[in-house]
């Protein structure tokens, strides 16, 4: 049963040492100390929770843009981390993610490959050619949602996990997901907000599914999407 809680973000699943989080759009998955955070946040409930009086243990095997929303996992003791972790490196973890997108993606799927560089000095990446010594290859498939008023709504699989791949693999073809200002989208999505780095953007991580660390059986949690997805000007019956 999922579970709001007062330090601002959704448990959707809690087994064991492993926690399932829906994590906001707008927030870092981990900063600097005194910096708020989606683990600053997690490790804060759980020591109010359980009344801890030391530090909280919670390991971080993968991140999400702090524009984007939806479904984290999290572990509570090393043991169960480190088993995460490995699913992680042999690419046994399914994600699913769902963009909304500035124009009208003709094709009804396809696989994307590119190759990219993360920009030195930069929270930015770039499309580089594949003879570049620091370009990395880059594979996402898509198949389209939906398509109405000049936007298209895409799921997206992961086959590289390269930085801002979604995001770039999209506006280098013309098809900026809504809000995403740093990749050329001039389109408003999520709660308005003067502070740049709270802001929103139109993707979405809506499902993840691996083994459970301890009793290993597939374990595959989604996350509802956020009500500004319903004033973007798309719909889909999901």
């Amino acid at each position: 049963m999922n579970t709001l809680v007062p330090e601002g973000f959704e448990i959707l699943l809690e087994d064991g040492p492993v926690m399932y989080v829906h994590k906001p759009g707008g927030l870092a998955t981990q900063a600097p100390p005194n910096v708020d955070s989606l683990e600053v946040r997690i490790k804060r409930h759980i020591k109010v929770r359980e009344n801890k009086p030391g530090n909280v243990y919670l390991a971080v095997p993968h991140r999400l843009d702090r524009p984007v929303s939806g479904v984290m996992v999290f572990a509570k003791h090393v043991r169960a981390a480190k088993r995460i972790s490995r699913q992680f490196e042999n690419r046994l973890v399914q994600k699913t993610y769902w963009a909304c997108v500035s124009g009208l993606v003709e094709e009804d799927s396809g696989t994307w490959v590119d190759y990219l560089r993360k920009i030195p000095g930069k929270a930015k990446s770039e499309v580089v050619s594949v003879e570049h010594s620091e370009g990395k290859k880059a594979v996402l498939h898509f198949e389209v949602m939906n398509r109405s008023a000049g936007k298209t709504w895409l799921q997206i699989q992961l086959e590289t996990g390269r930085t801002h791949q979604i995001r770039l693999q999209l506006s280098s073809r013309s098809f900026p997901i809504l809000g995403d200002r740093l990749y050329g989208s001039d389109e408003p999505f999520g709660p308005v907000t003067e502070d740049e780095r709270a802001q929103w953007i139109a993707l979405h991580a809506r499902c993840i599914s691996l083994r459970h660390p301890m009793h290993d059986e597939v374990q595959t949690v989604e996350a509802a999407l956020p009500i500004y997805w319903h004033t973007a000007g798309i719909h889909h019956d999901a």
